[in-house]
């Protein structure tokens, strides 16, 4: 496979708590899926958890070259697990549009946290 795009975002963890206490749940739908939200909320301290997620979705964007622009909506790209826990993109209406037109196939990410900060590196890979 080869790598047709990279992208890497960080947040600060308090930006997302900001947000989220003057919004509330308007702003966890629509940023995040149900199954986001349901995940991240059963943890102990979720809002890492919800800022992890947030980088991931930028990464992911910025692997497709986009933004957030045009249709493609914050829940067109979800974070969900697979069997062995390993996180993994799932993409749906124009982001997954935009993916076959590049040919990428899958879209690799990682995700790190602390207490404070949160970042995600993405790469589409295909071919």
């Amino acid at each position: 496979m080869n790598i047709i795009g990279h992208g890497i975002d960080i947040i600060e963890c308090e930006r997302i708590q900001l947000v989220w206490e003057r919004h509330g749940d308007r702003f966890l739908r629509r940023v995040f899926t149900p199954r986001e939200i349901d995940y991240c909320l059963t943890k102990r301290n979720p809002l890492p958890h919800l800022a992890g997620r947030f980088a991931a979705k930028e990464a992911v964007l910025k692997v497709l070259g986009t933004g957030w622009r045009g249709a493609i909506c914050w829940t067109d790209v979800e974070v969900s697990k697979a069997s062995s826990g390993q996180p993994i993109i799932l993409l749906a209406g124009d982001s997954a549009r935009i993916a076959r037109e590049m040919k990428i196939q899958t879209v690799q990410i990682s995700i790190s946290h602390t207490q404070r900060y949160a970042a995600a590196s993405a790469i589409g890979l295909g071919g």
